[in-house]
């Protein structure tokens, strides 16, 4: 079966952040946008086709999860994460943000102290303090591009009382996949002051060849026993206009917790068409193209690398997983604010400012590079308009 991942389809006048926003979030409607975390590459044709179906029947009442998306949770996992999930352990959430929040809710009380990991999405900065509780910054440490965790703060952290810790994996925005024995040290830690960890794993399945993505709760039981895991079918296959994710919890009494947090809200129904997407790209088809995509995505990386490789003053790493990719302009000695201006008004590029990640992030620029082929190519025509600032 072959797709065409290079198909140009405008998204202008469709009520599109992306797209039709421009204005209000750069303050110039031309800009090339390439920053929020969706791709322009239409969803595959096998879940349009199932959503179509569902609207056969005139009727779009309540509704409810059934076994086969269950299943098909459970079969995803197993087959691409090689994590054997109970069905039991799943629940909903209408997304990843909204479900931080029904977390933060259940398990913490205003006050507590809650930790991320910085230059991190920037949900997870808002999510902590609009829920009145206390963020507390273990930010991440940078060696030429490379990040790692900072361990021993993070235990200091969790000795002083910390209640939860709040994981990217793979990490937005530096493109990290973290490995097993990276998430058993950190895991170490949270066991022993009994750190709740609530780990987003949304972009867990665009995995670039030869990395490994590991969910933390598969680790160990003990593991498992503090960890709440978020993910979607969202950003896999194109369809976040659909509000509709997941949460997996093996610990009964958190999934209690968080189940009667979610009911409390009023948020716990769900979306038809998001159950109806689910099931038909958790399946070996969606699996085929997958692998598509990330050859697409593979031949994207290929293309900006090489392309910026020109401007001495850019540094990029080809991300782990993920499609963003997180371009170091630091050489480049401006200031934020006169980078994003020489971006935005001269370039006419709408990347995500680094800063946005928190201030770990001065200095980058988060690029999103889920497009067509000749996205990347003019994204790269448009730089040269501010080429004497970059080489």
């Amino acid at each position: 079966m072959t797709f065409d991942f290079n198909r140009h389809l405008s998204r202008e006048n469709t009520w599109c952040v992306k797209y039709d926003l421009r204005q209000a979030i750069f303050g110039n409607p031309n800009v090339l946008p390439m920053w929020v975390a969706d791709m322009d590459i239409p969803a595959p044709d096998f879940i349009i086709d199932a959503l179509r179906q569902r609207l056969n029947h005139p009727v779009l009442g309540y509704t409810f999860r059934d076994t086969q998306y269950h299943n098909a949770i459970a079969w995803w996992y197993k087959h691409r994460h090689g994590w054997d999930i109970d069905t039991a352990w799943i629940d909903f959430c209408p997304g990843v943000v909204s479900g931080l929040s029904h977390t933060i809710r259940a398990f913490t009380k205003p006050g507590d102290v809650i930790i991320i990991q910085p230059p991190v999405y920037r949900p997870f900065f808002s999510t902590v303090t609009a829920n009145n509780r206390k963020l507390v910054l273990n930010p991440l440490i940078e060696n030429d591009g490379s990040y790692t965790i900072d361990y021993d703060l993070l235990e200091k952290q969790a000795a002083q009382g910390a209640r939860m810790l709040i994981l990217s994996n793979p990490h937005n925005p530096v493109g990290k996949l973290w490995s097993r024995d990276e998430l058993l040290e950190l895991g170490k830690i949270c066991v022993k002051y009994n750190l709740i960890i609530v780990s987003d794993e949304i972009h867990s399945d665009l995995v670039f060849e030869g990395n490994t993505h590991f969910s933390i709760a598969s680790l160990s039981e003990k593991l498992a026993a503090i960890t709440i895991t978020f993910s979607s079918m969202s950003k896999t296959f194109n369809l976040a206009g659909l509000a509709s994710g997941f949460a997996i919890i093996p610990n009964a009494e958190l999934k209690a917790k968080y189940a009667a947090e979610l009911e409390a809200s009023g948020a716990g129904m769900g979306n038809i068409f998001g159950f109806e997407a689910l099931k038909a790209a958790f399946t070996p088809q969606g699996e085929e193209w997958l692998k598509k995509l990330m050859q697409h995505l593979d031949s994207n990386w290929e293309l900006l690398s090489s392309g910026l490789a020109r401007f001495s003053r850019i540094k990029v790493r080809k991300p782990d997983a993920t499609y963003l990719v997180w371009a170091d302009f630091r050489g480049t000695n401006l200031t934020d604010d006169q980078l994003n201006k020489l971006l935005i008004h001269e370039a006419g590029l709408g990347f995500s400012p680094g800063t946005e990640y928190g201030h770990q992030g001065m200095g980058f620029q988060r690029i999103n590079i889920a497009c067509p082929n000749q996205t990347i190519e003019l994204a790269l025509q448009r730089l040269d308009k501010i080429a004497h600032y970059l080489e």
